[in-house]
This record gives structure tokens, C-alpha cells and sequence, in this order.
């Protein structure tokens, strides 16, 4: 008895009409070519260059396409973009309360908007290979809470960075509980 089974074939969910290497939908008058980038609509990007999205910050499998957040299919990333409306990352309302042009005010300190974000949604603290970070005890507290935790005693803490971790952890709390509509 052969107990091995055909896999099911993966489900996608697109139309197609998306160019899955810089996600850029075809024009409701038609095309074959996307305009940015030259490939044919629907087919597989070029290697190295899948699509990232912007939202979750999650980079495409090698075909271009995203899982979905629905479950069970594989989506394009205008689909997967418009799956974060009903599967938010967290409390986006909450941190725009927090922003002040390209600031976050988190108590007294101050921390760049993108940074902050980036780390609450993927729980590390990477500014990007480019990207010149600012140091200051917020930062510092970021990367104290990404090693440590929330709740670390550090030998020779001063007050700030402990009150810093504190105030960093209330906005943790806040921004992963699920908003109400």
C-alpha cells in the first residue's frame, strides 16, 4: 500500500494583472509589460529582486507572492496590502497619536517614527544597512528591551534608560493590544 499523496496545488488569489516584482497593478485600459520594471504582468520577479512590503515589511517568497493573512492561498502584494486593512499589525491610530512630524514623543524622549515602528511590528531594532540612527536613551532602550526584555535589572542602569525601558514597554503593550472599532 502506497501511503504517499499528491500535495495539493497552492491556491493563488490574484488576477494576474499585477507585476510581482515592484507590485505595480496593470492599467485598467490593459498591458502586457509593466511600465516600471518591463516584466510581463503575473510572471515571477527577477532574482534578488522580490517585492517587500511596507506594511509588516515581510519580503515575497521567490514567485513574487505573499502568504496570505486570510489563510490557506498565496497573494499578490497589492492583495496582501489590502489584507492589512482587516488584519491590522497592530494599533496604527495609537502611534500616529504618538508622532510629531518625523518624531515619535514616547514621555520625554523622541525616537524617529519609522524606527519605532519598524521595531514594534518586527520586535528587533534595525535601522537599515543606510540609515544613520539617532542615539539617544529611547534607542538605547529599544536595543536593552530587544536583548533583555522588558523587564531587565542592568547592573550600573541609570535612572533615564529604567525609566526609558518603562515608558518603551507601556507603548509595546499598547500598540499589540487589538484596537476597538
Amino acid at each position: 500500500m502506497n501511503v504517499l499523496r499528491r500535495a495539493a496545488p497552492v491556491e493563488r488569489e490574484d488576477s494576474g494583472r499585477v507585476c510581482l516584482e515592484c507590485g505595480v497593478p496593470a492599467p485598467p485600459s490593459g498591458g502586457s509589460f509593466c511600465r516600471r520594471c518591463g516584466l510581463p504582468y503575473g510572471s515571477a520577479p527577477r532574482p534578488f529582486r522580490s517585492p517587500s512590503c511596507p506594511v509588516c515589511y515581510q519580503t515575497s517568497a521567490d514567485d513574487g507572492r505573499f502568504e496570505s493573512l486570510m489563510g490557506g492561498a498565496r497573494v499578490d502584494l497589492v492583495r496582501h496590502l489590502a489584507e492589512h486593512e482587516r488584519r491590522p499589525v497592530g494599533d496604527e491610530e495609537y502611534l500616529e497619536g504618538l508622532r510629531q512630524g518625523d518624531l515619535a514623543r514616547i514621555g520625554r524622549w523622541t525616537v524617529p517614527f519609522d524606527l519605532l515602528r519598524r521595531y514594534l511590528v518586527l520586535g528587533v531594532v534595525d535601522g537599515g544597512g543606510s540609515r544613520r540612527i539617532m542615539h539617544n536613551a529611547l534607542l538605547t532602550a529599544m536595543s536593552q528591551v530587544s536583548r533583555w526584555g522588558p523587564d531587565a535589572v542592568v547592573v550600573g542602569d541609570r535612572p533615564e534608560l529604567a525609566e526609558a525601558r518603562a515608558k518603551l514597554a507601556e507603548v509595546m503593550e499598547r500598540y499589540h493590544r487589538p484596537s476597538r472599532l
